[in-house]
């Protein structure tokens, strides 16, 4: 017991899956013998899906919608508040945050998501995070020739939306693979984005990297088979890696799988600490790390979480999600797959109806409660 008589249940991170978990666990907590804490390194959730064409530019000031902060009024049903910090080690029932702060707990809940490289890897400070964005509206305004490396969702996003606002400017995307994205979505569909995109103006260097993203002094980048591309600005998009580092050096590298991300169970737990449950991008499961699975991430963790609290059998179990994927080409344009049935495509009308144009920015701040 902590906190008085209270069980203490903490969620470290603030992200998609950390705060969809929070939001439903709080409906199940008794707050007489619970008491919910989520540690976020920023005070507010930042809606990934938007950052992109936020820190292109500035047209739709959209950090005013991006970021949604915690301190909506009961936002936790009363049950819980939200701690602004970062964990730095976890030891024997309790976290410790790197301001020295430590936290014990019943049940502990690990959703820190992903670290990111580029423009979109904004600071924690709330001044740092706004002139970063400010920084990189000024380099995409003022690029000629914008290279951006790795050709997934990211990359084609950050195409999108350069050549809407700046249809003169050269963009290309450099990916190491013969097709955009990867294998996780029908060779079929993958050829017809790869051409949807070129057809857009983007210049494609296929089957190629690069090492180095920054310019030489000519003003170009080099591939690894000897490319040499014009570049004022390289933009690196290659994707998030788990945000584990803290995870292993606290309870040991075995916990990771070779790719660095958490081992669990069905039930979300870690085999070996079954009070410690996952969810989110670091867990290592066979799907794509995607915001639009996490609900029902949520709903395994905040389930199992409250009967391991009630010592009750944990009964809830993830089975996975169905592959699905909408990608936004500017405002107007994009391509959606839904790994449903025999495998549905959807082209610019559907994608700018579901994402492109709003970016589900009202939709993702409904689920939330924010």
């Amino acid at each position: 017991m902590t906190e008085g008589k209270r069980q203490n249940v903490i969620i470290v991170g603030g992200g998609s899956a950390g705060a969809l978990t929070a939001r439903e666990l709080s409906l199940l907590l008794d707050p007489s013998k619970h008491h919910l804490i989520l540690i976020t390194a920023r005070p507010h959730f930042t809606h990934l899906p938007g950052t992109i064409r936020m820190v292109v530019s500035s047209e739709e000031a959209l950090e005013e919608r991006v970021f949604m902060p915690y301190d909506v009024p009961d936002w936790l049903h009363g049950k819980g508040e939200v701690k602004v910090g970062r964990v730095e080690r976890i030891e024997g029932g309790k976290v410790v945050l790197t301001d020295g702060e430590t936290l014990e707990y019943e049940v502990l809940v690990l959703a820190t998501g992903s670290t990111w490289e580029g423009p979109i890897n904004l600071p924690d400070d709330e001044e740092e995070e706004l002139a970063s964005i400010k920084a990189s509206r000024k380099e995409f305004e003022k690029a000629r020739n914008v290279v951006l490396v790795g050709g997934g969702a990211i990359a084609i996003e950050f195409a999108g939306e350069i050549k809407d606002l700046w249809p003169e400017k050269e963009v290309t995307i450099v990916h190491n693979q013969g097709i955009l994205l990867n294998d996780a979505y029908p060779e079929k569909w993958r050829k017809a984005l790869t051409k949807r995109v070129q057809k857009g103006g983007v210049q494609l260097v296929l089957e190629d990297h690069i090492d180095d993203i920054v310019p030489s002094q000519d003003g170009t980048v080099k591939t690894r088979k000897g490319k040499k591309i014009t570049a004022d600005l390289v933009v690196p998009c290659r994707g998030g890696r788990p945000n584990t580092s803290f995870i292993a050096s606290s309870l040991g590298s075995d916990v990771l799988s070779s790719a660095g991300r958490v081992k669990v169970l069905p039930t979300l737990q870690l085999p070996s600490h079954p009070r410690i449950l996952a969810g989110g991008d670091i867990i290592e499961w066979k799907e794509q790390k995607q915001a639009a699975k996490y609900p029902a991430h949520a709903s395994v963790i905040a389930k199992n979480a409250f009967a391991l609290l009630e010592k009750n059998q944990l009964k809830a179990k993830y089975a996975g999600s169905p592959e699905l994927i909408a990608i936004s080409f500017g405002k107007n344009g994009g391509a959606s797959y839904l790994g449903l049935l025999w495998g549905v495509t959807l082209g610019d009308w559907f994608t700018a109806k579901l994402k492109s144009r709003g970016l589900a920015i009202d939709m993702t701040k409904k689920a939330l409660g924010l």
